[in-house]
Parts: structure tokens; sequence; C-alpha cells
């Protein structure tokens, strides 16, 4: 899956209450459209990946990095895998916050977090992780990730702080 920025403001079929950018931690509120239920009768598998990418979008936006930012450095994102860990589920007018937030670098790549969470009593619905990797958009091969983009974004390593920084 190659990364594209040409929308980075959630899906219009998901009604986004609230965004915030607060210590490193991205944030979004939204209630769960009835589109996304599945034949199980709650959020299909996955619309949380589509949120996911969503939200990394908007995020890497926030912080200075838009589509013609990459378009300029000539680069991309790239998916190298996902973890989806389904906690609890969720289903059509359930009210959500979906946190993001970047878990460190390697030399060509970058996990991020997620945390769905129900936004009344802020039970995890849902945790993943994915593996992106920055690359050269001409050629698709891995690239180093520029200084530049470390700086934009705080590095949060323990999911626990996360929730600390959230609740506060």
């Amino acid at each position: 899956m190659v990364f594209s920025m040409s929308d980075t403001q959630p899906d219009s079929r998901t009604a986004s209450h609230e965004t915030m950018d607060q210590q490193g931690i991205f944030s979004r509120r939204f209630t769960v459209p009835e589109s996304a239920i599945d034949i199980n009768g709650h959020v299909n598998n996955l619309e949380y990946l589509k949120w996911m990418q969503e939200i990394a979008l908007a995020h890497s936006a926030a912080r200075g990095w838009h589509w013609d930012r990459y378009q300029q450095e000539g680069s991309s994102w790239v998916v190298r895998s996902h973890l989806i860990e389904y906690l609890r589920p969720a289903h059509a007018g359930d009210d959500l916050r979906l946190l993001t937030w970047i878990g460190g670098f390697s030399h060509r790549s970058s996990p991020r977090h997620y945390l769905f969470l129900r936004a009344g009593d802020h039970r995890p619905v849902v945790r993943a992780k994915t593996e992106w990797v920055y690359v050269d958009a001409g050629t698709g091969r891995p690239r180093p990730v520029p200084e530049a983009f470390r700086n934009a974004f705080t590095v949060i390593d323990d999911e626990r702080r996360v929730l600390d920084i959230f609740r506060s």
C-alpha cells in the first residue's frame, strides 16, 4: 500500500467531532457510521484499517508533512506490516476516540501506534501498530527518514504514557 495524502480529512461517512494534537499524540473523536458495520453487526475490520490510514495522514499533515511536501521531497511511505488486536466490538452510533503516535525511528522506517477508545469510558476497543517504510516515490526503494521529519514528531514508546497524557 503506497501512502497517499490526497485527502487528509476523515471520510465523509465518519462524522468527526474534534481533533487534538498534544504532546506527540494526535487524536480524533468520531461517531461510527452505519456504513462501517459488517454482517456480524459490528465495525468491519477493514474500516479500522482505513481509519488508521486516515489519521496517520492527518497527523503527518498537522506536523507539516502534507502531500505537497512529500511530492517536493520525491518521497512517500509504504506499509511493511500491520498488527491489529481487536479487544471489544464497536457498533453504529458509538463515539470513539482514535489516538495515534510515533513509537520510534530506525534508519528507514518508523512504527506508528493506534488506540481506539470508547469516548465515554475510555475503554480500549482496538490496539494496532503499523510499520511504515520511507521510500523514494519514483523507485519505491527505501531511503533514510529525513532529520526534519524525525524532528517534527515526538516519539512515545510506551502506551501507558500515552494514556496518562491523554487522561490528564
